[in-house]
């Protein structure tokens, strides 16, 4: 009986603070206050609410989620993949039927910062609430007088129907409780002000977490290792942080802006998703709000640097070296130093010494295309090679190229690269032509 009363005692203590917890994350979310004003920007963002609504929109790359492929911007549609399923975004014009016309401004922040959609449901976390919580009241009423003014498209696109349990929209009260915190963003007076409107805009607005921070088993950032890079669609979304070999620590200011307002630099080139948010996003912010982004960034600790180098595999690096000459040096040049803002440099690439090859496989798999922009209207691509190249050979230029020129990265196995082949073989008819 003693031991049935205190396991009785324990389980009676748990959930007095699990229900505590509960009720403090429910008063603790539903008392916070949004009159604190954003850090501003040096630069010009918009004389009206309409034109600051658009820059807004811009900078939080709305137009990429809730814009179908061969749809009309805005109308919602388009399928967002999930480890959970297929989540669609919504209509965001200001159709009256089945957008968010006639929605307050109460009810759109309460949809964008708080998850909550007009009927009282909770929204899924595919649209981040949960970086955008830290949004000024200002800055929403401003973008959504932006949206109010786009034109209203009557379109009822596909409807998330998720398989079983996470059809259970209750859930996201979990959720959360577990993972939104809705206080606003606070500047950290220790700071510059430049600081701290990078600060608002990388964990705000510009939701950088969205890709660069990888997710719990729940689908969370886990901000343990916080923009340290995270797997996406094929691609990995790299490091962001002041960590010189993996990060942008070793990039200067310039170089971090140029990148962002054109998709390359000297050092890299955008492809993929990246030059996506280049195209529709950043381009068109002002050089004094990328100026704050980069200035961030490269303050954040982010990983350990733990150089790798490999052993005994002299055998490897020579086989490696030979398809690098034959197939790569011609665009990428011998001494991997590439063609400023036409094709990336190897040499020193943060992406490519990323501890996983995820990036190196896909473009060698399937090609890619740079990221144009207006800018920098002359966009590369990276033609594939899947077709041509064993995954021991895909294997073997990996890791020449993920080791040569300074550069330093673990090994790259077969096996990884048909597991590449086999993730990317809906993109192209990628048979190993060993198997031929």
């Amino acid at each position: 009986m003693g031991v049935k009363k205190t396991i009785a005692s324990v389980v009676g203590v748990v959930a007095v603070v699990g229900l505590g917890f509960v009720g403090y994350k429910t008063w603790h979310n539903s008392h916070q206050t949004y009159t604190f004003q954003a850090p501003a920007s040096t630069g010009m963002t918009g004389k009206t609410a309409i034109e600051r609504g658009q820059y807004l929109a811009q900078a939080g790359d709305c137009v990429a989620c809730h814009t179908a492929p061969g749809g009309k911007p805005f109308a919602g549609g388009l399928g967002l993949a999930t480890p959970f399923g297929t989540i669609y975004a919504t209509n965001i014009t200001p159709d009256k039927d089945t957008g968010i016309g006639g929605w307050t401004d109460q009810q759109f922040m309460d949809a964008v910062r708080n998850g909550k959609g007009i009927h009282g449901e909770n929204l899924y976390p595919a649209m981040p609430y949960n970086v955008y919580a830290k949004v000024s009241d200002q800055d929403l009423k401003d973008l959504k007088a932006y949206l109010d003014s786009v034109p209203a498209v009557h379109y009822d696109g596909p409807k998330t129907n998720l398989p079983f349990p996470y059809n259970i929209r209750l859930m996201m009260f979990g959720w959360n409780l577990l993972f939104l915190d809705t206080a606003p963003f606070k500047a950290d007076p220790k700071q510059s002000d430049e600081w701290n409107r990078g600060a608002y805009l990388v964990e705000g607005l510009g939701h950088c977490t969205s890709c660069h921070t990888p997710k719990n088993l729940l689908g969370a950032d886990d901000f343990g290792v916080h923009l340290q890079g995270a797997q996406l669609e094929g691609w990995l979304a790299p490091e962001i942080t002041g960590n010189k070999r993996q990060g942008v620590g070793a990039w200067s200011n310039e170089e971090l802006v140029d990148y962002l307002k054109t998709g390359a630099n000297d050092k890299t080139v955008a492809a993929g998703p990246m030059a996506e948010a280049v195209h529709n996003s950043l381009q068109h912010m002002n050089k004094q709000d990328l100026t704050a982004m980069a200035v961030y960034l490269k303050s954040l600790p982010g990983s350990k640097d733990e150089t790798q180098t490999l052993v005994n595999s002299q055998d490897v690096m020579a086989r490696g070296k030979d398809i690098y000459l034959s197939n790569c040096a011609a665009c990428h040049q011998s001494n991997g130093e590439g063609v400023r803002s036409m094709v990336p440099a190897l040499k020193g690439n943060n992406a490519l010494q990323a501890s996983e090859p995820t990036n190196v496989l896909h473009v060698l798999m399937v090609g890619a295309q740079g990221a144009a922009t207006d800018s920098n209207p002359t966009s590369a691509a990276m033609p594939e090679f899947g077709w041509k190249l064993t995954d021991q050979q895909m294997a073997d230029v990996s890791t020449y190229v993920r080791n040569s020129w300074g550069n330093s990265a673990p090994e790259v196995t077969a096996d990884q690269a048909a597991a590449a082949r086999k993730l990317l073989s809906g993109d192209a008819a990628l048979h190993n032509p060993a198997t031929k």
